[in-house]
């Protein structure tokens, strides 16, 4: 399947899932987060979910981290240079929802990706080669480009299974170093 393909299907997958199964799912791959990655004072990089699309419930793993004494940072989109910076998140209080009902923080200090320590990163679909298919707009293969090599990149994907190959990748697209899933554990 061709990239858009992928995006499609994928989507309309999501589309299908129930409140309570998106909860369950949420909570499957916040606790395999927590079992596998030391995140106690480390610098976190974490989308924030959107509603409308069905996109993992992250909040969960904010409140853990933030117990943990990490530095969690969340996305701002530059909708015209298509970058993102990202900006220490403390408080839902710095939320605002952008023209595209992300949220994202009106304020805060905002993070360098040279410090990131962890980038979770969210997806469309996989393959098991780390090759990732997100929404088209290279927001996060700009990001992820800027960060040390020492960052791991962590896919969190609704479905347990991973495409054979992903077909059309450029070289501007940035693989991942693993992916949870509701079931599993993915390393590349």
């Amino acid at each position: 399947m061709t990239k858009q393909e992928l995006r499609e299907h994928y989507m309309s997958k999501r589309a299908a899932l129930s409140p309570r199964q998106l909860e369950e799912i949420s909570a499957s791959i916040c606790h395999t987060v927590f079992s596998k990655y030391q995140l106690e004072g480390k610098k976190i990089s974490l989308f924030l979910p959107i509603e409308r699309k069905k996109e993992i419930n992250t909040y969960r793993i904010w409140e853990k981290a933030m117990s943990f004494g990490a530095q969690v940072a969340v996305p701002k989109a530059n909708m015209k240079t298509n970058e993102l910076k990202q900006v220490l998140f403390e408080s839902v209080d710095q939320l605002e929802s952008s023209p595209f009902s992300i949220p994202e923080p009106k304020k805060g200090r905002v993070i360098a990706a040279e410090h990131f320590d962890y980038v979770f990163v969210p997806l469309l679909a996989i393959d098991k080669k780390g090759n990732r298919v997100g929404y088209g707009k290279g927001f996060y293969d700009r990001f992820l480009k800027k960060c040390p090599p020492r960052c791991t990149f962590i896919g969190l994907s609704h479905f347990d299974d991973l495409e054979d190959e992903i077909g059309g990748m450029e070289f501007t697209d940035i693989r991942l170093n693993a992916c949870i899933t509701p079931n599993k554990i993915y390393r590349f």
